[in-house]
């Protein structure tokens, strides 16, 4: 083995056992075997690739590759950036005034869609859950850290950015060009449906969704609601504290969710009693596109049996991240902690499985030519053709057959 091959296997061990370490961060015990026999395997790997493999490696992109597998196999939204990367992250990543409105994570590799926010130029684009972005201004996302892919879609508004994507309505690269936007977060719907069943909608979490949503619930009762739908499909924004707010609104009691890592000790988040506003019975629609504060609030619902959920699995996001600092001057954005399910399931890892399982309608979109903004919203499913709203209404009128 020559000096320069040893030396650059020790760096990229050290690095290695210090990832491999940081698994347990997210709850998971290291191997019985211990860190230090993983990396004698991944050592022994490193040199048959610099020996055998057909053509001499850029070792360089090796190790970013293995860093960034290593991330995505135990947390799909974290990311490793390099000196480089994380001095451009920290310069842009609070100066970027507008943005496209995708929500992501790291699929297979590459970055994927957990869902477009509803009204932005990607939903206008037809971009949804399980699209996968295949280049963001040329450059293969592929091994691309998650943060470093958020920071190129924001940029000043009417700016316009290239991406190319694999979608699961067309399974050849595409290239779109979408006009960066101040991403406007939609409103809270309410409206009364028929058999009196109160219909609230949240397709985002914020700072306003509590306010929002008990205005809309006290609406709805003074209309005559007896029952109500609270429908969180394609809420894929908002924190799991802003989850925790929601769930409090129909819960009086009980704990709705708790946080623990490895470094961070269990805190539970229990139900306020001042803060209930109904106790009307109460059906959650969820769909993958569901994520962030949404599973939250559907989890506690659930399983305190508040409500039934009825729908799809959602996508799987509830954790708290934060920035590591490496001795390289880079940085891991990586989850410290994890929200629980009150029965002790973690969200990130299991999602929220509905007690109801129902698969959502596929809308026909007309795909939009290539490279042309498209100027009109996808077409919307309209209630009549919406089997998990019929679904829900059916649950909410006659219960949960056995």
């Amino acid at each position: 083995m020559t000096q320069r091959l040893r030396t650059l296997i020790i760096t990229v061990s050290t690095i290695l056992a210090a990832a491999l370490l940081m698994g347990a961060v997210l709850g998971r015990s290291v191997p019985d075997e211990g860190a230090y026999r993983q990396i004698q395997v991944y050592t022994e790997v490193l040199e048959h690739v610099k020996a055998d493999y057909v053509e001499e490696p850029d070792l360089k992109s090796v190790t970013l590759g293995a860093l960034n597998g290593l991330l995505e196999s135990i947390d799909p939204f974290a990311s490793y950036l390099n000196a480089d990367q994380y001095k451009e992250y920290l310069k842009n990543k609070d100066a970027a005034k507008g943005g496209v409105g995708l929500v992501l994570s790291k699929r297979f590799g590459y970055v994927g869609v957990v869902d477009s926010i509803s009204g932005s130029p990607a939903d206008k684009a037809g971009l949804t859950t399980g699209d996968m972005v295949e280049t963001i201004r040329g450059v293969a996302t592929r091994d691309m850290p998650l943060a470093y892919a958020n920071m190129l879609l924001g940029g000043k508004p009417g700016t316009t950015i290239e991406i190319s994507v694999l979608g699961i309505r067309h399974p050849e690269p595409k290239k779109i060009t979408l006009t960066r936007v101040e991403i406007q977060y939609p409103r809270v719907n309410a409206k009364l449906l028929a058999d009196e069943v109160g219909y609230v909608q949240a397709e985002a979490m914020g700072p306003a969704t509590q306010e929002e949503v008990t205005a809309a619930v006290t609406s709805l009762e003074k209309q005559g609601a007896k029952r109500l739908i609270l429908d969180l499909r394609h809420s894929s924004t908002g924190s799991p504290e802003e989850g925790i707010a929601l769930a409090n609104l129909f819960l009086d009691k009980g704990l709705i969710t708790y946080l623990r890592g490895q470094t961070v000790p269990r805190k539970d988040f229990t139900a306020d009693p001042a803060k209930a506003i109904t106790k009307l019975p109460l059906v959650v629609l969820t769909n993958r596109g569901t994520a962030g504060g949404a599973e939250v609030a559907a989890a506690a619902l659930l399983d305190d049996k508040r409500a039934e959920v009825v729908g799809e699995r959602t996508y799987g996001d509830a954790s708290l991240r934060r920035p590591i600092a490496t001795e390289e001057g880079g940085a891991i954005i990586l989850s410290v902690a994890k929200y629980y399910s009150p029965n002790g399931k973690a969200i990130q890892d299991v999602s929220v499985t509905p007690s109801v399982q129902t698969t959502e309608a596929e809308p026909a979109v007309e795909e939009p030519d290539e490279d042309v903004q498209p100027e009109a919203p996808a077409p919307e499913v309209r209630p009549g053709e919406d089997p998990i709203l019929k679904k829900g209404i059916e649950v909410l009128m006659k219960g949960v057959k056995g």
